[in-house]
């Protein structure tokens, strides 16, 4: 068990007072006798601001120099760990799966996908290399022969059969001689041992599969169900979707289950199920204007016979992200501007969290939250959630715990400093029982984000993850998150558990009220709307390289 527990932050105020009085008369009379003033009552003591127990998930990594047995083209970051998704067994709330991207590349993905799991809540893990990659021992699986892998995610059915998925990749976007897949494995032992790795999909140099998602059914274990989004060279992007009728055994042969169109696209789509089976698929859709300029929107789809058929979408909500950047320096942060995440509630209810500048009339992105009553066919006002609005916070998560309370994960830069040569950054749990008004409670920070892996398409940005984890186990949230580790080249991130934010800290916490989130003066200007585009294809250019010229060349 490896535990590293935050430093606290301390601020101890001492108060010295000493107070003197002297009386006097003429020389023939007796001064009389004068007695001090009582001392002030002591101030309260200040309270000192604790952080959770943290607990490494992450180890070294397993790969070696060359794994992937080809010359690649970008910067490596070994033992360099990203993009955290966890997963909790419905049959044993100790028993957690973690999965992420095991020594990242510059240039996009990783060498391999790594799977964790902890039998303790969090508190101890066993890391497992994944054959989803050369380097993770991968070769030759259904005539692909993957270089590179990422966007992994794990799910635990209700009998506690595990599914795990993950994409995998040789070169670049549509470009000549790439493969692109998506490969799921299952186990029936909790994790420590996986089956055979199964093709879901496996494209050549005419699309291009993105960002994965494996749901399993918590009403009926039999079904699991995965979707992604799917570039093609005739300029569509359409949400594929498969599942599986055996609990991951086998799968249908996918199919697209929503087509915005030519010159369109989905990302980001993510499956939840709502207590009376209804299957839900968020996504964000992208679209351009006549003017040759990006706009997007979050939208939901539905299905009642468990993904047989589905919906016209719903809309949640526009999309003003304008991206996130070192406030000293400029340089990007390969941030979640276009990767909304979406959560089941209480009675079928559903909340989305996502980037948005609305709330601050464009200078800077906050964490937006819209949610749904009715399963996803109407959404309220987007609400901020972030505490500090005069800072950048981004990469936000979202999870209902069982008894409703919401919570949110973010980081943001409210302990940053002036000085150029470090980005500090903290990650926050804010909860809310209606989703309005909120308590938060620090998790992890400050570190440097500017140890992160570097995205060098286009220009440069920092990289943590599209997204991290967040569970709960009883009235504990448990997030598994991504950190910088300062002053060690070496090892220049690892994944952390930290499973002990619970209501009881919400005492501690900082309470705030956001009348703002009633009424917002926000203007949509042309300006914006230009800002607003640009990050568009700056978040999809750093995903993807390539993207702008081969979906939207000028």
């Amino acid at each position: 068990m490896n535990l590293r527990t935050a430093p606290a932050r301390t601020s101890l105020l001492t108060l010295m007072l000493s107070l003197g009085a002297c009386g006097g008369g003429s020389s023939n009379s007796t001064p009389a006798a004068v007695s001090p003033p009582p001392p002030p009552p002591s101030p309260p003591p200040v309270p000192v601001p604790t952080l959770d127990p943290q607990y490494l998930a992450s180890a070294p990594s397993p790969f070696v120099a060359g794994c992937d047995g080809v010359a690649q083209d970008g910067t490596v970051y070994p033992n360099a760990e990203v993009e955290p998704y966890l997963a909790i067994d419905p049959l044993n709330p100790q028993h957690l799966i973690g999965v992420w991207q095991q020594d990242r590349w510059s240039t996009g993905g990783a060498r391999g996908i790594i799977a964790g799991v902890s039998n303790d809540g969090g508190k101890s893990w066993t890391q497992h290399a994944m054959p989803m990659s050369r380097c993770g021992g991968g070769n030759a699986i259904n005539g692909g022969d993957f270089e590179r892998a990422s966007n992994a995610w794990v799910t635990i059915a209700p009998d506690g059969t595990a599914n795990m998925i993950a994409l995998a990749f040789n070169g670049q976007l549509l470009a000549p001689g790439s493969l692109s897949a998506v490969l799921s494995s299952r186990s029936s032992d909790g994790g420590a041992n996986w089956g055979p790795v199964t093709t879901l999909i496996l494209d050549g140099q005419n699309a291009f599969d993105d960002k994965d998602v494996i749901t399993a059914d918590p009403v009926n274990p039999q079904f699991v169900y995965a979707v992604w989004d799917r570039l093609t060279s005739d300029n569509t992007g359409p949400s594929y979707f498969t599942r599986s009728t055996n609990g991951g055994v086998t799968w249908e042969t996918p199919r697209a289950i929503y087509d915005p169109g030519v010159g369109k696209q989905t990302i980001s789509n993510a499956i939840v199920v709502l207590p009376n089976g209804t299957v839900v698929d968020m996504f964000l859709e992208i679209d351009p204007t006549p003017a040759n300029a990006l706009t997007s929107h979050i939208a939901v789809i539905r299905s009642t016979d468990n993904g047989t058929t589905w919906s016209a979408p719903f809309k949640v909500a526009d999309n003003f992200s304008v991206g996130t950047r070192d406030p000293d320096t400029g340089v990007s942060i390969r941030d979640s501007a276009l990767i909304p995440e979406i959560a089941v509630g209480i009675g079928g209810s559903l909340i989305v969290v996502w980037q948005d500048s609305r709330f601050s009339n464009g200078a800077h992105d906050s964490v937006a939250l819209a949610q749904s009553g009715d399963g996803g066919f109407t959404w309220s006002a987007p609400v901020r959630v972030n505490a500090d609005a005069s800072v950048p916070a981004f990469s936000p998560m979202a999870h209902v715990r069982s008894d409703g309370l919401v919570g949110v994960s973010y980081y943001d830069f409210r302990d940053n400093t002036a000085n150029a040569a470090s980005l500090l950054t903290d990650y926050w749990l804010a909860r809310s029982a209606e989703a309005v008004n909120w308590q938060e409670t620090q998790i992890a920070g400050p570190f440097n984000l500017a140890l992160a892996p570097v995205v060098t398409t286009p220009g440069s940005g920092y990289f943590l993850g599209d997204y991290q984890g967040l569970i709960s186990i009883g009235t504990l949230f448990v997030p598994l998150f991504v950190q910088t580790n300062s002053g060690n080249v070496a090892n220049p991130t690892d994944v952390f558990a930290a499973p002990a934010v619970s209501v009881s800290a919400m005492a501690t916490a900082k309470q705030v009220r956001l009348p703002e989130n009633v009424t917002v003066a926000f203007v949509v200007t042309p300006e914006l709307r230009q800002r607003v585009s640009q990050n568009i294809a700056n978040a999809m250019e750093q995903r993807l390289p390539g993207w702008r010229q081969a979906r939207h060349p000028d």
